[in-house]
């Protein structure tokens, strides 16, 4: 199994387009040692040929185009992309559907409740109709249930619900319902190793505990650094728990919860850009490091 990070960045990447933060601006100057990001997105194939694609991000297309894989060129329209599993209704994980419009009806993995949001209160589904089409697969959320995916029959996949707020245009919105937000279990059964994936962790719930101890690779929430972070910087009235992402620091922090766990390789990504790790520099990836966690890149490798 080969994982490739496509994007590391939270919504809005990095430098995000309109922050002066100290790390947009010294990124920008040159004054950070830090590397831009895209946001958050990975493609997992079982045999280097064909590829998943784990939500859609608005920065899709230069994704694209920095992994040769994706377009092996095979015919006058082709994409190695033979499906789509969207890990939330979030729009900085969908919006990138709409720039695979121009080809065969989309193979869609997701939960009823991101079927709903992606239907109704963002309707990209409908959107799509009118181009290239859904095919949509139902992703189940029963403890223990199992599903494959086009492309990637070798592997088994099983979603692991996880507690996080709806999109802003949820009907649902504030009211969390289970399937709103998952991570994803990956099973290789010819190496027997697992990935465990999963982006927007906003509470480890005692269910997760057992996907979190087993994994060969972790590669989880990295949004923040403290549950204050957008607060202290004026950029928020929200905690970061508020808002479904579990900080890195503090008790009860990713790091705390990371540091025991026997995987092989614990990665953060989906990283905000107010977070202190994206300095190459700072003591707080400095922490990162001595606690034998790596912090997520666009171009990030994994085989397992």
């Amino acid at each position: 199994m080969r994982i490739r990070v496509l994007g590391a960045s939270a919504g809005g990447g990095f430098p995000q387009w309109n922050c002066n933060c100290r790390n947009c601006d010294g990124v920008r100057k040159g004054s950070v040692r830090a590397t831009p990001r895209t946001q958050s997105s990975i493609a997992l194939s079982s045999d280097d040929v064909n590829w998943i694609l784990f939500n859609a991000s608005p920065d899709l297309l230069a994704q694209y185009k920095a992994f040769a894989p994706l377009q092996p060129a095979r015919a006058i329209r082709d994409t190695a992309i033979r499906s789509v599993v969207l890990m939330d209704a979030q729009i900085d994980h969908t919006t990138g559907l709409l720039m695979l419009r121009e080809g065969r009806p989309l193979e869609i993995y997701c939960t009823d409740m991101v079927r709903e949001d992606l239907s109704t209160g963002n309707p990209l589904f409908k959107i799509l109709g009118h181009y290239c089409g859904v095919n949509w697969h139902q992703v189940p959320t029963k403890s223990g249930s199992s599903f494959p995916v086009i492309g990637a029959e070798e592997l088994t996949f099983t979603a692991v619900p996880s507690k996080s707020n709806a999109p802003p245009y949820s009907p649902h919105r504030d009211n969390p319902l289970e399937g709103d937000n998952i991570g994803m279990r990956i099973a290789d059964p010819r190496s027997g190793k697992v990935l465990f994936y999963a982006p927007g962790l906003g509470e480890i719930e005692p269910h997760l505990k057992p996907f979190l101890e087993e994994a060969d690779v972790l590669m989880v929430d990295g949004t923040f650094w403290t549950d204050d972070e957008m607060i202290r910087l004026g950029l928020s009235r929200k905690h970061a728990r508020d808002i479904g992402h579990l900080p890195q620091s503090g008790a009860g922090g990713m790091i705390e919860v990371l540091k025991p766990l026997k995987a092989s390789r614990k990665i953060l990504i989906h990283i905000n850009n107010t977070n202190p790790i994206l300095d190459e520099d700072s003591d707080e990836r400095r922490q990162l490091a001595s606690a034998g966690i790596e912090v997520a890149y666009d171009g990030m490798d994994v085989k397992l």
